[in-house]
């Protein structure tokens, strides 16, 4: 039948901002559309919209009409990603696929504009969800799923420390074309080992004067 565990329902998210050492996170509002569309407009802005089931907008009012209802579901709950370096608005993220009761959440919904992309903001930006998602909320069990041609997205979850579980066959349709989901997750046993590694990689004594890592982040 399975270990016993505890059956009480995990909180849901607050719509609340969370701080970093070089990102900030606030809940999406629509005044965040005047920099997330110069941000997208950044060189091969459109390439990082392939995997998402949105985008890329064709102007600034296109993307106004979408955040207007993005940045009010509640299932995903949507952050807006500020990195200190910038101090503009550069992408957003998602609490998504909620289920207190099962004590399950996914993180996702990661658009990164390209000037965002593999910087120590981040990474930052996604481990200050991950935190609060299984240390603030206590969820068990915390999911990441991808197209199973976004490599980038897949390296991205082996670094963080989540476990590839299998591949979703024809799993859903995405603008038009058939999709293949991979499937990774972090158990609640697992989490404090991961969160170490992603903590130590951040911390200011990893950082050169140049901003660059001086260990990379990887996890086995």
């Amino acid at each position: 039948m399975g270990p016993r565990v505890d059956p009480t329902p995990r909180p849901l998210p607050a719509r609340i901002p969370h701080k970093g050492r070089s990102v900030d996170l606030e809940p999406l509002h629509l005044r965040h559309v005047a920099d997330l569309w110069t941000a997208a407009q950044t060189q091969k802005a459109e390439e990082s919209w392939a995997y998402m089931g949105y985008g890329p907008f064709t102007d600034e009012a296109a993307m106004r009409s979408f955040v207007a209802g993005f940045a009010t579901a509640h299932d995903p709950m949507v952050w807006a990603v500020r990195p200190h370096r910038t101090g503009t608005v550069d992408g957003w993220l998602s609490l998504m696929e909620i289920h207190p009761a099962h004590a399950h959440i996914e993180i996702g919904n990661i658009w990164f504009s390209p000037r965002m992309q593999r910087t120590r903001a981040a990474t930052e930006a996604m481990h200050l969800l991950m935190r609060h998602a299984m240390d603030d909320l206590g969820y068990r069990r915390l999911t990441w799923k991808c197209n199973a041609l976004n490599e980038p997205s897949r390296r991205a979850a082996g670094r963080l420390g989540f476990v590839f579980e299998g591949t979703l066959r024809a799993h859903l349709v995405i603008k038009g074309r058939r999709r293949d989901t991979d499937w990774f997750s972090i158990l609640e046993d697992e989490w404090p080992s991961r969160r170490a590694a992603i903590e130590a990689w951040l911390d200011d004594a990893n950082w050169d004067p140049q901003g660059r890592p001086k260990a990379s982040l990887t996890q086995s």
